[in-house]
């Protein structure tokens, strides 16, 4: 996707329909959506993958791709020390990083479910969302088409907006 300002990417965001937690059911494979963000080109770097929701009770929002194939379900508990700091400095996107985390991964990942899919108001719409368990952080989805959904992360306390998108794999 192209870069854009955040004012363009929230005007983007605002005039896309809503989605029901139905819709987002699926393993999603995701991208950044540049906007001068912090994470923009972080998680790519470090070997995000996307996301999969089980059902509205069981969600691994930060899924990783590992380096013999496959993916891990990386706990997001990991990343809140990082989180106060991304409206100060960017992350680093070092694929050096990436590869550490890759041997990292089986000592952060977990099994269970993470997240919890909800239909929620923002930005004046109701659409389907993903609250994460213990971070104050609350991913909305909006439908770019049948298999594509532009996501912003609303961070409590956060000046910046992070977008992304993630694309719909085949079951």
């Amino acid at each position: 996707m192209n870069a854009r300002d955040p004012a363009s990417a929230f005007q983007l965001f605002d005039a896309l329909e809503p989605v029901t937690v139905g819709f987002m059911i699926g393993c999603w494979r995701g991208e950044g959506f540049p906007t001068g963000h912090a994470l923009d080109g972080a998680l790519e770097a470090y070997g995000w993958w996307g996301k999969r929701f089980d059902n509205p009770e069981c969600v691994h929002p930060l899924l990783f791709a590992r380096r013999g194939g496959g993916t891990l379900a990386l706990n997001p508990l990991w990343m809140a020390p990082a989180l106060r700091w991304l409206d100060r400095w960017p992350l680093p996107k070092s694929p050096a990083i990436g590869r550490a985390l890759q041997w990292a991964l089986p000592l952060l990942s977990t099994r269970r479910p993470r997240a919890r899919l909800r239909e929620i108001a923002h930005r004046g719409r109701v659409s389907a969302a993903m609250v994460y368990d213990q971070l104050p952080i609350i991913d909305v989805f909006r439908r770019l088409d049948d298999d594509t959904v532009l996501g912003l992360m609303d961070q409590k306390d956060s000046e910046q907006t992070f977008f992304f998108v993630l694309r719909r794999q085949p079951a």
